[in-house]
């Protein structure tokens, strides 16, 4: 841990976190990676006593308004459980929903969803992607058609992180589809509004999580459930994605230390040819070169989520970190588990679904191939994104 962005009540933190992790839910993971299902009604409340959900919000509504690193601690910790379906139920409930509900959302709203989602009274989901097309937030097809002091919405979402559990949806939708992404607005949906139905897909890895698909036919919206202003939610949306991104690249340097940790212990306990394999030079230099590829993204991402912190707008640099930490995690997970050999094959060991849930990284949240043009578009071309107000 560096001394320049952490502190002593940062690590008092980290080590309440971590013992809070392993008494309440390590003991529960397998059960709930072979179901399919967190135990939200136990455990979520836990998380909300203990403050952990509240961390980046203000006290007004029960948070604890602290600085950015604990909320690097808290994605580091939850990636060394290994249940990146876990970690994902908590970080897109935490910093995609709540994000909105506590930057755009009305005093009503922050009262009745963003409070009791910081006590763990309440779940969240960010719905944003459909079935047509996942990176193409201005392509959507849901729409939100006034009517009278209500919104009538219908269309689809599809890979929604806690979007067969959420108590409540934050749902982008066209209520203006004639004018492309300039006619898109957010709002917060109850999830026993009439008219919604989910299914929930069976996935590669994040077992633990519910990612699902949601319908929406004829669902009535009240006209105070919009977030902000009506057609701005797209520039809503890409004011948020630099803390989306930062996370997802602060999860990817995570796990790839957790990885490279157990895979050391492995290696200084295993023996072939009657020597430990840390001790085979071919090994020994092959780690380095991982450990190497860790450090300097975790280095990186650290050092953006201190200019985040301050107010920068880094939406560049954020998109940077989870272009190249995903891609980074993805290769060292897998000469991780070549490393155990045989055994790094067995689903007993941590590294196979390390493995399944760490080939996420590059898809959700926007591909690797979406960020690539992005960034050519700000690099290259010189296009330059500015934080609206």
């Amino acid at each position: 841990m560096s001394s320049m962005y952490f502190n002593e009540e940062h690590q008092l933190f980290r080590d309440s976190l971590r013992n809070f992790l392993k008494k309440e839910v390590v003991p529960h993971i397998d059960e709930w990676e072979k179901k399919g299902k967190i135990d939200f009604k136990t455990i979520w409340k836990k998380i909300g006593d203990m403050g952990f959900f509240g961390i980046h919000y203000p006290e007004a509504y029960g948070g604890s308004d602290l600085d950015i690193f604990y909320t690097v601690i808290l994605q580091e910790e939850l990636q060394r459980i290994n249940s990146g379906g876990f970690a994902a139920a908590v970080w897109a409930h935490v910093y995609l929903a709540m994000t909105h509900l506590n930057a755009e959302g009305s005093e009503a709203i922050k009262q009745k969803y963003l409070v009791p989602s910081i006590s763990g009274d309440k779940l969240g989901c960010l719905c944003i992607t459909e079935p047509s097309g996942g990176s193409d937030v201005a392509g959507m097809r849901t729409t939100a058609v006034k009517d009278g002091d209500s919104y009538i919405i219908n269309g689809s979402k599809t890979f929604i992180t806690n979007g067969f559990y959420s108590d409540y949806l934050v749902l982008a939708a066209k209520t203006n589809p004639d004018i492309g992404n300039k006619g898109i607005s957010i709002f917060v949906v109850d999830r026993d509004a009439s008219g919604i139905s989910a299914t929930k897909l069976n996935k590669l890895g994040w077992r633990a999580s519910d990612t699902a698909e949601i319908a929406f036919d004829k669902v009535k919206v009240p006209a105070s459930n919009l977030l902000g202003e009506e057609n701005k939610g797209f520039s809503y949306i890409m004011q948020h994605f630099s803390l989306e991104r930062l996370v997802m690249g602060i999860n990817a340097h995570a796990r790839a230390e957790f990885a490279l940790e157990y895979t050391l212990n492995y290696m200084s306990e295993r023996t072939a040819f009657g020597k430990e394999l840390n001790k085979f030079q071919a090994l020994r230099h092959r780690y380095v070169d991982m450990y190497a590829d860790m450090e300097i993204c975790k280095a990186y991402n650290y050092s953006i989520a201190a200019r985040l912190d301050k107010g920068e707008y880094v939406v560049k640099e954020a998109s940077i970190s989870k272009l190249k930490s995903t891609k980074m995690a993805d290769d060292v997970i897998y000469e991780c588990l070549q490393f155990l050999g045989g055994y790094g094959y067995m689903e007993d060991y941590p590294l196979a679904r390390m493995l399944r849930d760490s080939r996420l990284g590059p898809i959700g949240g926007g591909t690797s191939e979406i960020l690539k043009e992005i960034l050519s578009k700000m690099v290259i071309d010189k296009k330059e994104y500015k934080l609206k107000v």
